[in-house]
C-alpha cells in the first residue's frame, strides 16, 4: 500500500479487530470527560487555577496511542506557533505546555465542541471578519491571561508530513501587536516516520482520520520540539513572525 492510499483511507476499510479498538478507546474517552467535567466545573466554582483540560486532553491523547516526549522548555507565558498534520497535534501540545488553541470558527457551529473547546479558552477566528480582529484579540489577551499559554497553526490546515506548507502571517492578525511579555516559540512536531501514514490530508475527512488513528494497533510516538522564542527584528511584525518560525521549524526538521 502506497503512502497516499495510506492518507486517503475510508474508514470503513478498518477491519473488525480495527473497530473494536476504536469502540474500546471511545468508551474510555466518554469515561474520562465524565471524570473531568464535574470537577472542571468543581474548579471554575472555587476559583482555583484551571488545569482540567489539560488532564483530559493528555488523556485523548494517551488512550488513543499518543506518547510524547518533548524537547526544549515550554515558555510558561508564550505564543506557540507549530506545524499541523492532525488531531493530535492538539493534546500533544496541551499535555505537553497545558495551552489554550487559536481555532477556526467552523467549529463554534458544532455545539458540543464549541462547549468543549470554550472550556479549554479556544479562541475562534473568524477568517472572513476583519471586524472581528479587536474582539478577537481580545479573547486572546484572555486566554494567555488563564492559561499562560496559546497555540496557534500559521499553516491554516494540516500538511502531508512531508513538506513544510506557508505560515499564513494574516493568522496571527489577533496578536498583532503581541501583548506585552509574551514570547512567541516556535514548535516542531516530529512524527517521525509515521507522519505521512497518520497526517489529515487530501479528500479524507476528519472523523475518517480520527477514526483511522484510533484503529492503530501501535503507540503513535512523537516528539515536540519547543524551540528558542523569536528575538529581534522577527518580532517586528507579524509577517516576519510567521517568517522566522517557519524557518525555524524547516531548519530544525531538515526541510524546506
Amino acid at each position: 500500500m502506497t503512502a497516499t492510499s495510506a492518507r486517503t483511507r475510508p474508514a470503513s476499510r478498518i477491519g473488525p479487530p480495527g473497530w473494536l479498538l476504536v469502540s474500546v478507546r471511545l468508551v474510555l474517552m466518554l469515561a474520562l470527560l465524565l471524570v473531568c467535567l464535574p470537577l472542571y466545573y468543581l474548579w471554575r466554582l472555587l476559583r482555583r487555577h484551571r488545569f482540567w483540560p489539560r488532564v483530559f486532553l493528555a488523556g485523548i491523547g494517551w488512550i488513543a496511542g499518543l506518547r510524547v516526549a518533548v524537547r526544549g522548555t515550554p515558555h510558561k507565558r508564550a505564543l506557540f506557533l507549530a506545524n499541523h498534520l492532525t488531531w493530535l497535534d492538539i493534546p500533544a501540545i496541551a499535555a505537553a505546555s497545558g495551552s489554550a488553541f487559536v481555532a477556526h470558527d467552523g467549529l463554534a457551529q458544532i455545539a458540543v465542541m464549541k462547549h468543549l473547546c470554550a472550556m479549554n479558552d479556544t479562541v475562534f477566528v473568524a477568517r472572513h471578519r476583519r471586524a472581528g480582529v479587536a474582539a478577537q484579540a481580545e479573547e486572546v489577551r484572555h486566554a494567555l491571561d488563564d492559561t499562560g499559554a496559546l497555540t496557534l497553526f500559521p499553516e491554516g490546515t494540516t500538511g502531508d508530513g512531508r513538506e513544510l506548507l506557508p505560515f499564513k502571517s494574516a493568522l496571527l492578525a489577533a496578536v498583532e501587536p503581541l501583548p506585552e511579555g509574551v514570547a512567541v516559540q516556535p514548535v516542531l512536531l516530529d512524527y517521525g516516520a509515521e507522519a505521512p501514514a497518520i497526517a489529515w490530508h487530501g479528500k479524507e475527512s476528519g472523523i475518517a482520520n480520527f477514526l483511522r488513528i484510533l484503529a492503530r494497533r501501535r503507540p503513535l510516538r512523537l516528539t515536540a520540539h519547543f524551540l528558542p522564542p523569536l528575538a529581534g527584528e522577527a518580532l517586528e511584525n507579524r509577517k516576519n513572525m510567521a517568517a522566522a518560525a517557519r524557518a525555524a521549524i524547516a531548519g530544525r526538521k531538515g526541510i524546506a
